[in-house]
């Protein structure tokens, strides 16, 4: 299938997933676009196993995205981006403290506790899962998704100072959990003997320092580009550029894209770029970009459902799938619930608040990307339907009920 045809197929599908959501589902749009998507995968798999050919395009499709290399590689950028150009920084920086321990040691936090649960859990299942690779599965699925969480935040009713919290971790945690997930990886790779902590922690550093320097340095290049005309063709393709050559150099440099990324968009957005009083270019682009986030997020969203058609062996693994939901909502509980309490205990964050953000933590198409990533092993079928499973739960159940638990916890007693 060639790529005109792809692109084709994916944005007729997309538009079809949200014009239905509009007209009869009327969901939130991203819970109501990956249901839909959801439902239209299970209907080709059927059909599939009727005729065939009823449904020979959608399954070629489903199976031609290379998801994880186009989540990664090309969407990635463009998401965080978006999300950090239009964040409120004044809000962001209230809760600076929050989101910092939230989006390391609460990300580090959980993975141990994920990994030491799940390996228990598959020595119970007679699966025999190695230690180091229930780790590499705790680092992929513990970070939150920004993309999920911005999509599900908009149209909750969730205070606005841990909306600020959920959706400032979101944008940080998973330059983190990617740096972990690359570590664990090259340690699995080189085997446990050839990595020293001198190794782990310089490609740690690297991954992490290096990642928010790249961002920094062409932010800043890029605001002063932009700011010095105010031609606003010019200025959204200096914008474009910006994130794109992020994608590329942090790609080759084997740097952290995530964090460069967001590191650029937060300096991007924090300083306005208009030349003169009379304007407007700033809150234009900010537009720009925030059109460019729903659009791809719907995109994204539509692909996330279709995957189901490449995860036949989802039937193979649904209790374990089931189990890990409760032990990925226990590991963040546990590590917000710790560090929140013993690092921060000037924060106004009660119990409650720490339930919300447990649930408010929803997972999505990074973590799914990931375990898509993963080398093939006997191990790489179960942590790849696990993932769908947290990732399905996470999007449509926590996000539709976040309101209710919201407004339940919330309730004066």
């Amino acid at each position: 299938m060639d790529l005109l045809l792809i692109i084709t197929l994916l944005i007729a599908v997309s538009a079809f997933c949200s014009y239905i959501n509009v007209k009869v589902v009327k969901l939130p749009g991203a819970i109501g676009i990956i249901t839909i998507a959801i439902v239209v995968s299970l209907i080709a798999i059927l059909v599939d196993k009727l005729d065939p050919e009823g449904v020979h395009y959608l399954s070629v499709l489903a199976k031609e995205i290379h998801f994880h290399e186009t989540v990664l590689n090309i969407m990635l950028g463009f998401l965080l981006f978006a999300s950090s150009f239009n964040v409120n920084n004044k809000n962001l920086k209230k809760e600076a403290r929050a989101v910092l321990v939230l989006s390391t040691v609460s990300v580090l936090a959980s993975a141990a506790i994920f990994g030491i649960l799940f390996y228990g859990l598959a020595l119970l299942f007679n699966l025999g899962v190695p230690l180091l690779y229930c780790f590499l599965f705790g680092a992929l699925i513990s970070p939150t998704d920004p993309v999920a969480v911005s999509a599900v935040i908009k149209t909750s009713k969730i205070p606005a100072n841990l909306a600020t919290i959920i959706s400032g971790e979101s944008l940080f945690n998973d330059g983190v959990g990617l740096v972990l997930f690359i570590t664990l990886l090259e340690i699995i790779d080189s085997g446990l003997e050839h990595m020293t902590f001198a190794k782990t922690f310089l490609l740690f550093a690297r991954e992490v320092l290096g990642g928010g320097a790249l961002g920094l340095i062409l932010g800043l290049i890029a605001f002063r580009l932009m700011r010095s005309i105010n031609d606003f063709q010019t200025i959204v393709l200096v914008s474009l550029s910006l994130v794109l050559s992020i994608s590329v150099i942090g790609l080759y440099l084997h740097l952290s894209v995530p964090l460069a990324v967001v590191s650029a968009g937060l300096f991007a957005g924090n300083y306005t770029i208009n030349a003169s009083e009379s304007e407007r270019s700033h809150e234009a682009l900010g537009r720009f970009w925030h059109l460019i986030d729903e659009m791809l997020n719907t995109v994204l969203f539509v692909m996330i459902g279709l995957q189901m058609i490449n995860l036949p062996f989802l039937t193979n693994y649904w209790l374990m799938g089931a189990v890990a939901v409760v032990i990925t909502l226990f590991a963040r509980w546990i590590s917000i619930l710790l560090p929140l309490t013993l690092l921060c205990r000037k924060l106004r964050i009660n119990f409650s608040s720490m339930n919300i953000l447990t649930w408010a933590g929803l997972r999505g198409g990074i973590s799914i990307a990931l375990a898509l990533s993963l080398p093939d092993s006997p191990y790489r079928d179960l942590i790849l339907s696990a993932s769908y499973f947290i990732v399905i739960f996470s999007i449509v159940v926590q996000g539709l009920t976040l309101n209710k638990v919201s407004s339940m916890l919330l309730k004066p007693q």
